[in-house]
């Protein structure tokens, strides 16, 4: 009758702790609701340049070789790799948490039992007893030496762990989404910058030349001062455009230099000269784009792989958050030697071997996994809108990329136009004043228009260049 009682009371515990334990488990997860859009501005194309690598985009030798140095050097990209190595590790430390642990022991230690205790009437009762030899004796204090191995090994019954481990994978891959995104901005930004120092080359050249232009124009208004055709007004105006040029020319070569040590440290070196030998007006932009369809991004972008593995390691989180309400299995087997005296301890009687399981579920502790259940729920909506946010971010950056390239192309045609027609009005204007049908005023305002035309054409063509980047690396270019 006893007996029985007793397993009711355990069939009882035991359906209590699995109840208490199954309350707060639930197989909802949070889920990104963002559809895409079909096309881009009504296109329809299926061929997108991200399939392109870096070689085939850019045409230009000493950008591919310097963006190479770069993937071999740049910090960021080292780190990247890194970060790469670290989710690797956690990954494998997941996976080693469903195995058992099987530690190596040696313990020594002693204890003095009282006499009106449980083990010390029992033992000095013992020593009396005249089934145990000389060898078996139990001394006071006690001494205790184990050597040979303890294991801890939690059974993955519900799966906890599995899904502890699935969200360290997925982060593994999420961090290797990073470093691709890495290589995408490392690629971008390596080529903006070289394009802007082609500009700026470009720039520094035009100055240059109006500078000649100007200098000539400053010694024939001298010369007419002297002739009494010109006033010394003229000549100071004259004087004043030139020095404003040689102003800009200084500039210019700043912002050279600081572009050529931006790319310095974007290659992980300290400087140096930027090996170049193509002009911003003359360099091959790239070849007539197609960008594909907007759903490609799933595929194409780092940012937003990177983003949905986040998502689906943040759900794992919660899985796992909510099985730690169940109940866990623990086995802890051992076997070595055991005895109390040292010169027993290898003796063939001291060896032995034992196994203990315990079945634990939480009951006061649940407010600390509810608030652990809370933080990854929070967490998985932070990942959906991360997800959602770099979905918009990647159309919106494809939408004005191809807007950019189509617009700033017809900005480019109009200016090159303007320049002809200010070229044109400048040769005028110097025809006039030799025969005294224009003010030097008018001379000085055509070659300041000639000149600010030129910069402007150097600058577009810059920007053409940016746009072309800029949407190589919205669509996800540049990685492979």
């Amino acid at each position: 009758m006893l007996k029985k009682a007793n397993y009711y009371i355990i069939l009882f515990t035991t359906t209590t702790l699995l109840v208490a334990g199954c309350q707060n488990y639930k197989a909802t997860l949070v889920e990104n609701n963002k559809a895409m859009p079909a096309t881009f501005n009504g296109g329809t194309d299926t061929l997108t340049i991200a399939t392109l690598p870096v070689k085939s985009f850019f045409a230009d030798a000493n950008l591919v070789t310097l963006i190479d140095s770069a993937l071999l050097a740049n910090p960021d990209m080292l780190t990247a790799l890194q970060r790469v190595e670290a989710a690797r590790a956690n990954v494998r430390g997941a996976a080693a948490r469903l195995l058992p642990q099987i530690n190596a022991t040696a313990r020594a230690g002693v204890e003095k039992y009282g006499d009106y205790t449980q083990n010390g009437v029992g033992n000095y009762d013992t020593n009396f007893s005249n089934n145990i030899n000389s060898d078996q004796k139990i001394p006071n204090p006690v001494p205790d030496y184990f050597l040979g191995f303890q294991s801890s090994w939690e059974v993955d019954l519900w799966g906890k762990l599995g899904a502890t481990k699935k969200a360290a994978y997925l982060r593994f891959l999420a961090s290797q989404s990073g470093q691709r995104l890495v290589v995408t901005s490392l690629a971008a930004e390596i080529a903006k910058a070289y394009y802007q120092l082609l500009a700026l080359d470009t720039e520094l050249r035009i100055i240059k030349k109006n500078t000649v232009l100007q200098e000539k124009a400053l010694e024939i208004v001298k010369i007419q001062k002297l002739g009494g055709r010109a006033t010394e007004l003229a000549v100071q105006q004259f004087l004043a455009q030139l020095l404003r040029t040689r102003a800009m020319e200084s500039l210019t070569r700043q912002q050279v230099k600081e572009a050529e040590n931006e790319l310095s440290f974007l290659t992980g070196k300290f400087g140096g000269t930027i090996p170049r030998d193509t002009s911003i007006m003359s360099a091959k932009l790239p070849d007539a784009v197609k960008v594909g369809i907007p759903s490609q991004l799933l595929l194409n972008r780092p940012d937003i792989q990177t983003a949905e593995l986040e998502l689906a390691a943040a759900n794992a989180d919660i899985q796992a958050a909510r099985k730690a309400f169940l109940p866990s299995l623990t086995l802890t087997p051992y076997v070595g030697y055991n005895a109390f005296k040292a010169g027993l301890l290898f003796d063939p009687g001291s060896f032995t071997y034992g196994i203990l399981g315990g079945l634990t579920a939480p009951i006061f502790n649940r407010n600390a996994l509810k608030a652990d259940l809370n933080r990854s729920i929070a967490e998985s909506k932070i990942a959906v809108y991360n997800y959602q946010k770099n979905i918009l971010a990647g159309y919106r950056e494809v939408s004005n990329g191809l807007n950019a390239i189509e617009n700033y192309g017809q900005y480019y045609e109009l200016k090159q136009q303007e320049l002809t027609s200010l070229t044109n009005a400048l040769s005028v204007a110097n025809d006039l004043y030799v025969v005294g049908r224009a003010n030097y005023l008018e001379i000085i305002t055509a070659q300041q228009s000639v000149l600010q035309a030129e910069l402007d054409m150097a600058n577009t063509r810059r920007d053409m260049f940016l746009s072309s980047i800029n949407l190589y690396q919205a669509v996800g270019g540049g990685w492979r």
